[in-house]
């Protein structure tokens, strides 16, 4: 193993060298990032490279404290994935040269030198990722890689108990006939206190900061996405942006109740007609008097509302300055308080006359939630419910942005999650099912596949690890969070599509729970931040600032 992590420091270091020179140049070319949209392409792909070097250092970082605990393939993967990357990174920087800014020596000296691309080719031999999906298929792919907290590794034995004895037993159910998650699953997982995870305890949470949620967020996602893993998710988002805006009154009167799991949370930013373009949100709020009571009227639609039927409450984006040149400046947000309905379409009226109404958007998975298209028609709600009160109006998009934040880093946890339940039955598969007289997780590419998808779980799974303490200490560490939901829901659309052609025929028949799996993972990379906005608006631009 020490040889392993001798050779992948080596090419760690020469990837962040490259990585370093190439946003230099990246921020000279855009003007520190003003121009982004006149190099998109490039800008891309630089978001994506630095993300990849992030999760080899994390993965390599997490090796080196591993090594001492007996894990010794972990090793292996650090070096397998660094040099993948470091193959790829190569190879784009020598055709696109010009681009990257970099003269012939500079590459030579650094991924082009001889030790370093020695390094490479063993490390990318397709004899490592064979030795290490042999191991898959004798441990079924079960994660049980080494945790340095005690807090962590009890969190993680815990919630994967509840899982596979409460989650996994419904889950098919659930997708397969797109019912509403079960009433006794959200009671227990309140009971548990997977709500307030990362509430303070003066608001009555757990105060167990990021790292325990992320493995919370993880076990359950492996059991089911839409039935348990995105359940702590939305509240996780209202409270970062309470904590960050929210004033007191607000903090004690909503946080409790949010982290003992009395009330559920929904998040509404999209609008049909907008989407990532979060700062041309037109749903209005105007200031009115209803019934002798001071507070807001709205007016509009909105769209990809997970969770608004059976949510107590609804943290919403509106428009309170009617300018649409204002932006994001004229943008506030509100907790729309509302009863609960388990069907597919409900209608919300209030005495004052105010409405809302809201329908399911049929979708290929995800289920257990549902996302709804809503119409609000002067639908009230008191001053108190904008966040900040009178000192929040227009900021809504900043303290949205940090609840979002927190959905990224969560987003990563809930990728690896259904990415490490995809290698588990795939391992399993291998080694149960013959072709050709033999299982196939005897032949050479079934073991490479694995060993490949195990590896590339260990890289996403280690950089969410390594967001979660970094956003703990400074929420301005957003950037390493959406790195974490970039790479890691790449990594879970791919594994869950290359263990469905382990399963051949059977991997399309809802029998086995990897076709769940495959749909599942298509939606990561659209919410908390559709895949090439993320690259762009929010990784590039904060590495290119």
């Amino acid at each position: 193993m020490a040889d392993a992590l001798q050779q992948a420091t080596l090419i760690v270091d020469a990837l962040q060298k490259v990585r370093d020179e190439a946003l230099h140049h990246g921020r000279t070319v855009t003007e520190k990032g003003k121009g982004i949209d006149d190099h998109q392409v490039h800008a891309e792909r630089l978001a994506y490279l630095a993300t990849e070097v992030e999760a080899a250092r994390a993965l390599l970082t997490y090796a080196q404290a591993a090594q001492g605990q007996g894990d010794t393939e972990i090793g292996e993967m650090a070096l397998g994935f660094a040099a993948e990357v470091g193959h790829k990174l190569l190879g784009q920087a020598d055709i696109h040269l010009t681009d990257f800014g970099f003269a012939e020596t500079f590459l030579a000296s650094t991924l082009g030198r001889a030790e370093v691309k020695a390094a490479i080719r063993t490390g990318a031999h397709e004899s490592r990722f064979r030795q290490i999906g042999r191991s898959v298929m004798s441990s079924r792919g079960v994660n049980n890689s080494w945790l340095e907290s005690e807090i962590a590794l009890m969190t993680r034995d815990s919630v994967r108990q509840f899982a596979k004895t409460e989650v996994s037993p419904v889950a098919e159910q659930v997708h397969r006939h797109d019912e509403l998650i079960p009433e006794r699953i959200i009671q227990q997982m309140a009971e548990l206190g997977f709500f307030g995870m990362s509430v303070p305890e003066e608001y009555g949470g757990g105060g167990m900061g990021n790292l325990a949620m992320i493995i919370t967020t993880e076990e359950l996602s492996a059991a089911s996405l839409g039935v348990a893993g995105s359940l702590i998710t939305r509240p996780e988002i209202l409270t970062k942006a309470l904590l960050r805006g929210g004033s007191e009154a607000q903090k004690k009167k909503w946080l409790p109740p949010i982290a003992a799991g009395e009330l559920m949370v929904a998040i509404s930013v999209t609008e049909p007609d907008t989407g990532s373009d979060v700062a041309s949100v037109k749903c209005r709020a105007e200031a009115a008097a209803v019934g002798g009571k001071q507070g807001f009227v709205l007016n509009g639609a909105k769209a990809w509302c997970t969770f608004a039927g059976r949510a107590n409450i609804i943290a919403l984006l509106a428009r309170t300055n009617p300018d649409p040149r204002s932006g994001a400046r004229g943008l506030s947000l509100f907790i729309i308080e509302k009863d609960t309905f388990s069907g597919h379409s409900f209608e919300m009226r209030q005495p004052t006359g105010g409405a809302l109404q809201g329908n399911a958007i049929p979708t290929l998975g995800y289920r257990g939630m549902h996302s709804y298209v809503l119409n609000f028609d002067n639908y009230f709600v008191p001053a108190e419910n904008l966040v900040g009160e009178e000192g929040g109006v227009n900021k809504g998009f900043y303290l949205q942005m940090a609840g979002f934040a927190a959905g990224r880093l969560q987003t990563g946890g809930r990728a690896t999650g259904l990415a490490q339940a995809a290698l588990e039955v795939s391992a399993t598969y291998a080694n149960e099912r013959k072709q050709f007289g033999s299982p196939l997780g005897d032949f050479q590419l079934t073991q490479y596949k694995l060993g490949r998808m195990a590896t590339h779980i260990a890289a996403a799974r280690q950089l969410s690890y390594a967001a979660a303490p970094a956003m703990d200490k400074d929420e301005a560490a957003a950037v390493t969070a959406a790195m974490a939901k970039l790479l890691a829901c790449d990594v879970a659309v791919w594994v869950t599509q290359e263990g469905q052609l382990i399963h051949g025929g059977w991997g399309y028949g809802e029998e086995y729970a990897i076709s769940r799996y495959v749909v599942d993972a298509l939606v990561l990379p659209i919410f908390e931040g559709v895949k090439p906005i993320l690259e762009l608006k929010v990784i590039a631009r904060t590495l290119l600032a």
